[in-house]
Formats: C-alpha cells, structure tokens, sequence
C-alpha cells in the first residue's frame, strides 16, 4: 500500500514559524514552548498592555532595521502606570532584550515585534491590585497589514470609541481591542476594508486601530489626543515629516462630514503603516486615488524606516551586528 504524502500545512497570515523565539518570564525559547495557563488573569479580564514594533528588512544593506524601539518601550512603561502593571524593565532593558531576540530568530524579511505585560496570577477574581506581573515579547515574519498603495474603503461605525474615563485609549490596553475588533468585523462583513470610530460627542476619532489624517485645502489635519485616539508613534512621524516638508498641520476637532469632503485621507500606526483612504460610506475622496501630500508623506516615511533617510536615522535601529 502505498503511503499518501502529506503536504505542510501553509503558515497562516501572522503565525509563527518554527524558527521564531519568545522571551518570557525572563528567559529565550521557541515560541511553541512559550505557554501560559488558561486561568491567566490577563487572559480572563483583558488586564494587560502591548505594544506593536515593526522591523524592516533592508536587501541593499543586509540589514533589518526595528523602528522607534526606545519609544515603544517607554509608552508601554506609561500603559503599565495605568494598568499597575509592575515592569522590572527600563527601556533601553528592553531595546536591548528585542534586538537579542531578532537577532535569534534571525529574520531577512519585515518583521513585527508584540511586547505584552500582564497580570499573570492564576487567579479568578476580577481587579488590578495583589496579582503578579509578567513579561513576554515574540517576533513573526510580518508584510502588509492593509492595502497602502491602492487605497481602502472606510465606513463610520456604528461603535463608539472607548472613553478615557472608561478604558483609555491612550494605553494600549488587550481588553481595549475587543472595541476595535467590533468595528472592524462591522466594516468588512458591510463590504468595507476598514472602520472609522466616533467620540460619544460625534466627533471622529480614528481607525479601528490606527490614527486619522485628512487634508483639507493644503492642510494636514488629525484629532487632538483628548479625543480618545492612541497618542500613536506613527502619527508623530508623519506630523514631523509634514513639518519637514513644509505642509501645514493642525491638530484639532474634526466633524464626521469633514470627512465626507475631504481631499485626502490616511489612516496611519505601525501595523497599517500609512493607507490611503479613497472612500468613506461610498463617498469618494478627493478624486478617489491617493492624492499627493498623502504620496509625499508616504515616500519619505518608507525611506525612513528601512534607513535608506540619513536625515531620519535616529528613528531606526540595527538589529544586526556589523
């Protein structure tokens, strides 16, 4: 009898390969071996914080580039305050444990890095205080998150964002994301890419998961933080960027018919990178395509984050020893 031969089952989008490590409870292993206990506290009430890193693969110089590392780490450290999340890690601990696991895993692709602190006790019992503090980060193999070159579809969702006086925004909280997954699957199961979430005032606040920008008569506009959108790093890139090339900004209230008439408009955080935005509850923007400011920013951050942009440099670190 002849054997059938079994083909490998094809890796999931956003799984782990064999080769990817982890570090957690202080100590290197393979992923597969990193394993938590299903009565996790964080696991049962959403009681951690995260952060999304990417690493981008450089083929002209060899070299994998992690971007703003040191910022990552010290906005987690400002999640885990909210959280009383105990973090036994500076900062520059933790750029230095990420590039020792990159390192390992020994990536030649774009990568994405998950840091999580959490309440680990394996306790039933809902609160924040008397519970135990754990630590891991992984990195995977990790290309494009949302279409960024021909542009996606967005809707306003019927969800509101989470308040600050309810779960912060500002801190990325797991139990938070339950809120951007709800939108998110509304969009898409509707027939489009993406969501656009409202304040409980009817004011736009951002993405599901990423941050707003939309241009209106030459100027760059994006919500204030007070409106509940994460103080994303991707979103500092682009208003530095802007203020490097001379485009206008402002960081101000927007109406949901703003939007409407708008000229251009992005979405923009590490995982969706920058993603132009052609429509909104089937109403075109602009003329439907990625208009130029978007491009221009667009550009200049893609330079920068695989260090081909001398004058960005600092925003990037080698992973790989020379």
């Amino acid at each position: 009898m002849v054997q059938e031969l079994t083909r490998p089952t094809p890796l999931r989008r956003g799984a782990a390969p064999d080769t990817a490590f982890a570090f957690l409870d202080g100590e290197f292993l393979p992923v597969r071996d990193a394993k938590l206990s299903v009565m996790t506290h964080a696991f049962n009430y959403g009681t951690g914080v995260f952060e999304g890193i990417r690493a981008y693969w450089n083929a002209e110089d060899e070299q994998l580039y992690a971007l703003h590392l040191k910022e990552h780490y010290q906005r987690l450290h400002r999640s885990c305050r909210i959280m009383r999340i105990g973090l036994p890690y500076t900062a520059d601990d933790l750029v230095g444990i990420t590039l020792e696991l990159l390192r390992r895993c020994n990536y030649r692709e774009d990568a994405y890095i998950r840091p999580i602190a959490y309440k680990s006790s394996p306790v039933i019992g809902v609160r924040l205080h008397d519970l135990e503090d754990s630590f891991t980060v992984f990195a995977i193999p990790f290309g494009t998150y949302i279409d960024i070159d021909h542009g996606i579809s967005c809707c306003v969702s019927s969800w509101r964002r989470t308040d600050d006086n309810a779960i912060p925004a500002r801190s990325k909280i797991t139990g938070a994301y339950v809120n951007a997954a709800l939108a998110k699957t509304e969009a898409q199961e509707a027939g489009f890419d993406e969501a656009i979430v409202l304040t409980q005032d009817g004011h736009v606040s951002e993405g599901s998961a990423e941050n707003l920008f939309l241009v209106r008569d030459g100027t760059l506009i994006t919500p204030p933080g007070t409106d509940n959108i994460l103080e994303g790093i991707t979103r500092a890139c682009v208003l530095k960027i802007a203020a490097d090339h001379g485009i206008p900004t402002a960081v101000r209230q927007i109406d949901r018919t703003e939007l409407y008439v708008a000229d251009e408009l992005f979405l923009c955080g590490t995982g969706a990178q920058i993603s132009p935005v052609t429509s909104i509850d089937r109403r075109a923007i602009g003329k439907g395509e990625r208009g130029p400011i978007t491009a221009k920013v667009t550009a200049t951050y893609f330079d920068a984050v695989r260090g081909k942009a001398p004058q960005y440099r600092s925003w990037v670190t080698a992973v790989y020893k020379r």
